[in-house]
């Protein structure tokens, strides 16, 4: 069963500095049905102005993913790291006993657009962790590419969680399949693009809630990049 959640119909930020788009309740925005889905609790597109971001601010037991789809943004935490992530980057951040960190556009001129993802930690009070891996295009070209496992499956980064991340490029005649578990749950997200999954067609900032399937077939790609998340058959996240 496709439960399909459109883009249009989720909530939106503007600040001036950063555009965001929510899939899920964050911030100002509530909708007791979007609160999350299984143990993913936010999805949110997110367009920073030019040397603008998100100043230091402090995160626990959580998991926090960035996702760069253009441009560069610039990341500093109180574990000392300080990376630039650029397209094709993904950062993960496991929060535990507690961070500090900030965000900024890298670049003077350009906008930089990610996706920053939170999934809900199976342990607290861990010791904070930091994590960067480049997945190319041709690693994703017409292909689901496991990026985010529990066990850093396939030299992907690992998350504290049954939970697993796959990240596609799909367009034209490229195909492929996903098999899922018995009593499994699952959830696509359209970066951008369009792309059918088990025959809907999904639009760019187009999500999917799905149950009761044991394969995902993607097909008829434009342009599209899609990341797709294998759950845990719960209905909403548990903080």
């Amino acid at each position: 069963m496709l439960e399909l959640r459109l883009s249009e119909a989720r909530g939106k930020a503007n600040l001036g500095w950063l555009d965001s788009k929510h899939s899920f309740s964050f911030g100002s925005y509530y909708d007791p049905e979007q609160v999350g889905f299984s143990d993913l609790l936010v999805i949110n597109d997110d367009t920073v102005q030019a040397g603008q971001g998100f100043g230091t601010h402090p995160h626990r037991d959580m998991e926090i993913f960035s996702y760069v789809l253009e441009g560069a943004l610039a990341h500093k935490d109180s574990m000392g790291n300080g990376s630039v992530i650029e397209t094709g980057d993904v950062q993960m951040m496991s929060a535990g006993t507690g961070i500090t960190h900030s965000e900024f556009n890298a670049s003077p001129s350009a906008l930089v657009h990610f996706l920053q993802i939170w999934i809900v930690p199976n342990q607290k009070s861990v010791k904070p962790r930091y994590q960067q891996i480049h997945f190319s295009d041709e690693e994703k070209r017409g292909r689901l590419r496991l990026i985010i496992s529990p066990d850093g499956a396939q030299n992907s980064l690992s998350v504290y969680q049954d939970t697993r991340v796959y990240a596609g490029l799909f367009d034209g005649n490229e195909q492929a399949q996903l098999t899922l578990a018995e009593q499994r749950y699952a959830y696509v997200h359209v970066a951008r693009g369009s792309i059918k999954v088990n025959g809907q067609r999904l639009e760019t900032g187009d999500g999917v809630r799905i149950r009761d399937e044991t394969s995902l077939n993607f097909s008829e790609g434009k342009q599209a990049e899609v990341l797709v998340f294998d759950l845990r058959p719960k209905e909403r996240p548990q903080l």
